[in-house]
């Protein structure tokens, strides 16, 4: 598996989601588990089977988690040179040249990604024509609705 980069913050969402199916959804299932077994035979049990499918779900993201983790790369901005540029982690506060108005984004790992929350993945192609810009830079992007184009106003660190 490569590298999977993920913000310091994203990598604590993880190592929580971690903890939490480990500590309460994989004790809760085997409880779920054992109860349906007393309640006789198994092959028409539909809490037990509803159960074990369930159990099936939470140890394969438990397994996707610790793979993510095991080879993640964590993006501390600190370590990074604050010149304007924009990099993995960053947050851009754009200018849409075609009239739409400003908008911001935070650049974060695929597992990080929610455009409700102005976080877009790294390999978005929003994302893909912004690293490497600097401030002032103009930046197109083919949309569906056509070409946009954005002047980056601000490249934040924090």
């Amino acid at each position: 598996m490569t590298q999977v980069p993920m913000t310091p913050a994203g990598e604590q969402a993880l190592r929580e989601e971690l903890k939490r199916l480990r500590n309460e959804d994989r004790p809760r299932l085997a409880r779920a588990i054992g109860e349906a077994r007393e309640h006789g035979d198994l092959r028409e049990n539909a809490e037990y089977h509803a159960a074990k499918e369930q159990q099936g779900l939470v140890e394969a993201r438990i397994r996707d988690i610790e793979g993510r983790l095991a080879h993640a790369r964590v993006i501390d901005l600190d370590r990074i040179p604050h010149d304007g540029r924009v990099v993995f982690g960053v947050t851009v506060d754009l200018k849409s040249l075609d009239g739409g108005g400003q908008v911001s984004y935070q650049i974060v790992g695929e597992d990080e990604a929610r455009v409700r929350d102005d976080a877009i993945s790294f390999v978005s192609p929003m994302a893909r024509s912004l690293i490497g810009k600097y401030e002032g830079d103009e930046i197109s992007l083919s949309t569906p609705g056509g070409l946009r184009s954005f002047e980056i106003l601000a490249v934040n660190y924090e």
